[in-house]
Formats: structure tokens, sequence, C-alpha cells
């Protein structure tokens, strides 16, 4: 196998990347059009700002690849070419991103569907204004010895869950598959890793492609003194099994777009992020190093591979970045209520298209490729412990 190494001039952090096909993961690639450069230099755009809007996004979790695009159009100065002066709030076990935003604490939420629209059955004016995430990516993952291949499988097994709000579209497809999770299974309380799963303290564990499955693909097997192997394993995808729900995208309060000029900075918002989610797509391992240097406690291998497989969730987007596919929208809604995760269907405007359609004009304008429709993944070396 070839590999190609990228060294950070700024830092000295070195990148493997494999350009031949591995059996750890798919196929190599090329990217779509670069995005670095605005139509004129971003840090120059900031200075002709005769004011700055001081906004507030509040993530789902601590500082990784997930949220790449966030950071880096904060660092690339995307954020302050549209005279923005964004704080990135941190998410973690105790931070809901939409009772953050339903609260007024933030001016933008990052959250999947399903939870976000319990949220706003429960009385919080919450509005999806742009689906980054075109695609889901929910594991159940198993040992290969469990008999485990299907979700009717579950039935009588000892299920992993991460709980807050995580479980809802699990749950649903379980239901819909004619499995009880009360029921029928036992369900245990899964730490946010495979701690569990490893130690075969339970049958099959909630993971996402971009996180936890590489965490067991990143760790030794002590019989043989080599990394396990995607054989190793049985994995349960939820979207191949019919269960796609949308997952991260972008919330505001419908209050709060009321007012014209709101709507303006939520364009101007999107826009950035958008121009930040496409560096992201275009240079993996410079987007991976400012991940990096935002203080993630994932190593450099980990988030390679995270930000590959976050790339694969939003490109191409056929629509143009963070438009709402209506199709996924009433998939995402009819699981979550088969479940009984939902009680009704979200009214008309639980999602708005216009405010992403402003941004991905102005985008195209500029030259930025929108869709991404030439971009394919690159083919990414695990390490040991992600490091």
């Amino acid at each position: 196998m070839t590999l190609q190494l990228w060294r950070n001039p700024r830092n000295g952090r070195t990148a493997t990347i494999a350009t031949a096909l591995t059996a750890v993961l798919l196929a190599a690639s090329a990217c779509g059009g670069m995005s670095d450069t605005p139509s004129e230099s971003a840090a120059e755009a900031g200075k002709n700002c005769e004011s700055t809007t001081k906004v507030r996004v509040v993530l789902q979790w601590v500082a990784q690849a997930q949220f790449a695009g966030y950071y880096a159009a904060k660092e690339k100065g995307y954020y302050a070419a549209e005279c923005l002066d964004v704080t990135i709030q941190e998410g973690g076990v105790n931070i809901v991103p939409q009772q953050v935003l339903s609260a007024g604490n933030a001016e933008f939420a990052v959250s999947h569907v399903t939870k976000t629209m319990v949220t706003r059955e429960q009385g919080a004016d919450l509005v999806n204004i742009g689906q980054v995430f075109q695609r889901g990516a929910y594991l159940q993952v198993a040992w290969a010895d469990s008999g485990i291949k299907a979700l009717p499988d579950l039935r009588g097994k000892k299920v992993g869950s991460w709980g807050y709000g995580n479980e809802l579209v699990l749950f649903a497809a379980m239901k819909d598959a004619g499995v009880d999770p009360k029921g029928d299974t036992k369900i245990i309380q899964q730490p946010f890793d495979m701690s569990l799963l490893l130690r075969r303290e339970i049958d099959a564990a909630q993971a996402k492609t971009y996180n936890e499955y590489a965490q067991l693909l990143e760790t030794k097997n002590p019989k043989t003194g080599k990394l396990y192997q995607p054989s190793d394993f049985s994995v349960i995808s939820l979207q191949d099994a019919g269960y796609t729900s949308l997952e991260d995208g972008i919330y505001a309060r419908g209050d709060w777009l009321g007012e014209q000029a709101n709507q303006d900075t939520a364009v101007k918002f999107l826009k950035a992020t958008y121009r930040g989610w496409g560096y992201c797509r275009d240079d993996l391992a410079g987007c991976v190093d400012i991940v990096l240097d935002n203080g993630s406690a994932l190593g450099q291998g980990h988030q390679t591979w995270m930000l590959n497989e976050i790339n694969k969730l939003i490109w191409p987007s056929s629509n143009g970045v963070g438009m709402m596919d209506q199709a996924a929208w009433d998939q995402t809604i009819k699981i979550a209520m088969g479940g009984g995760v939902l009680k009704k269907v979200p009214d008309k405007d639980a999602f708005r298209t216009d405010l992403s359609q402003r941004a991905n004009d102005e985008l195209k304008a500029d030259g930025f490729d929108t869709s991404g429709k030439s971009y394919t993944p690159q083919t990414v070396t695990i390490t040991e412990g992600g490091k």
C-alpha cells in the first residue's frame, strides 16, 4: 500500500492518507472545487465592516471534526468577512443545544431533527434553517459471533444506548422493526465509548460511522496483537435498514427570525458556515489541523477519519449545501412518529429553506461549489488509539 504523508508547516503535525484502497475503508478520491478563497480576502473583507454583529452557536458536543465547518469558518475569517463576531459554545453531557437556544442563550444551535422536533412539540419555537448533514450515521454494532445481523435480532439482548436523546432514533427503528426496547430487550446506559462492547458486557453498542466505530478499529485485539478488523464485528446501519434520520442541522428561534435584520444575520451565518464546510471538503488535512488547534481531545488519526466520514454526510448536496430535502424530512418524522417519539407531524413552520437558498445564491455568485457533485471521499488509514 502506498502512503502519502502531509506535514503542516504551521505546527509540524503529520497526517497519513492512503492513496490505495485498504481493507478498512472504501474508495479513494478527489475533491470538489476549492473554497478557501472568497471573492476577496476574508481578513481584508472583515476590515471593511462598519460594525459587527455578535452571535453565538452552541454545538452538540465538544470540539471535534463533527463541527469542523464552524471552526474553519471562524479560523479562515469567513464569519469576519460577513461582519459577524461568532462565539462557538461547546456542548456536553449536561448541555442540550435546543434548550440553550430556546432559553435565548444562543442565536443558533446544532442539533438533530428528531431531538429538536421533540423540544418543539413541548412548546419551544425552534426552526431548522439549514440541514447540513444530508445523510444519517447511526449504527448498532455487535461482535461477529453474536448472531446479531438485523434489528429483530436485538430481541432478548443487552442493548447499549447513550441516552440524552440519542436513543430516540434507535428506539423508533426498533419499534418499527417489531422490537419493544423496554419490553423485549435490556437497555444498558452506555458511555460515549465502546468499552462495554469490548468487554462483552453488552451485546450491541450504539455508534456513529464517524466516531465510535473508528474507536473499535483503533483498538488492538489482545488475542492477535493487531488492530481489530471490520470482519470482527457485525454492523447494523440504521440507514441501510431503511431508517435514515436527519442529524446535524442549524436551528434558530422562530420569534428571533421574525425580525428582518435577524434573517439577514442568519443568511450571513449560513453563508460563512457553508463556506467553512466547503473548505473542510477540499482541504481535509488543513481542516483537521484547525480542529486540533481548537482543543480536541482526540488524536489526529481519529479526527482525520471523523472528518472524512462527516464529509460523506454532507457532500454531495444535490440541491445545494444546507438545503432541506422534503422526502428525507418526511421519512425522519415518519420514523419518529412510528416509534412514538413524536405525537404529531410538526407544522409547516418547523423548517424553512429560504435563508439557506439566499446563502447558496450568494455563494454561487462568488464561484463557490455549493453542491460538491464531484466530491468523493478519501481513504484514511486507521491508527492505533487514533493518534
